[in-house]
């Protein structure tokens, strides 16, 4: 039965916000494992609470000894992160937070459902949310002109933070 009475909302958080951390963790984290073999393959999500990161997921490169390798990076990746954002407050530095990792080898299961079966494309089917305008009614442009406005405002403030 669909609702046809509910109201739809989202957030958007500026950089230092822990799920910018996060996102930055387990993106630094597939940029890594990609610039090592374009196909890798990695399902990483990372958790932030008081002093510690946790991450996990699944991982896959064609080379075992390079995925053994690659996982022993991990925590230094987190680290150099925070570091980057510059977390050096008493319960979240990027010296003593702790780290847990628990991203392991891509399970068969896993990949039997996302390698391609002679030419035709699959995927794992976790691909996120998009948001963009659907429709040009007078109340939605209103609705994006004031969501555009946050994100120069918060971007503006991200530069100064780094600039100054």
């Amino acid at each position: 039965m669909a609702r046809s009475n509910f109201i739809f909302t989202s957030e958007s958080v500026s950089e230092g916000h822990p799920d910018k951390l996060c996102d930055r963790i387990s993106d630094a984290v597939l940029d890594t494992f990609l610039a090592e073999e374009p196909e890798a393959r990695v399902a990483a999500e990372t958790f932030a609470t008081t002093n510690r990161v946790i991450i996990g997921g699944e991982v896959g490169l064609t080379d075992q000894a390079k995925l053994s390798q690659y996982m022993g990076q991990i925590e230094k990746i987190v680290r150099d992160c925070i570091k980057d954002i510059g977390y050096e407050q008493d319960k979240f530095h990027w010296k003593t937070v702790e780290v847990t990792n628990l991203l392991h080898e891509q399970s068969a299961h896993i990949a039997q459902g996302v390698d391609a079966a002679s030419d035709k494309d699959e995927g794992a089917g976790d691909q996120g949310i998009m948001f963009g305008p659907l429709c040009w009614n007078q109340k939605l442009k209103c609705q994006l002109h004031w969501v555009a406005w946050i994100y120069c405002f918060s971007y503006r403030f991200y530069l100064l933070s780094i600039v100054g």
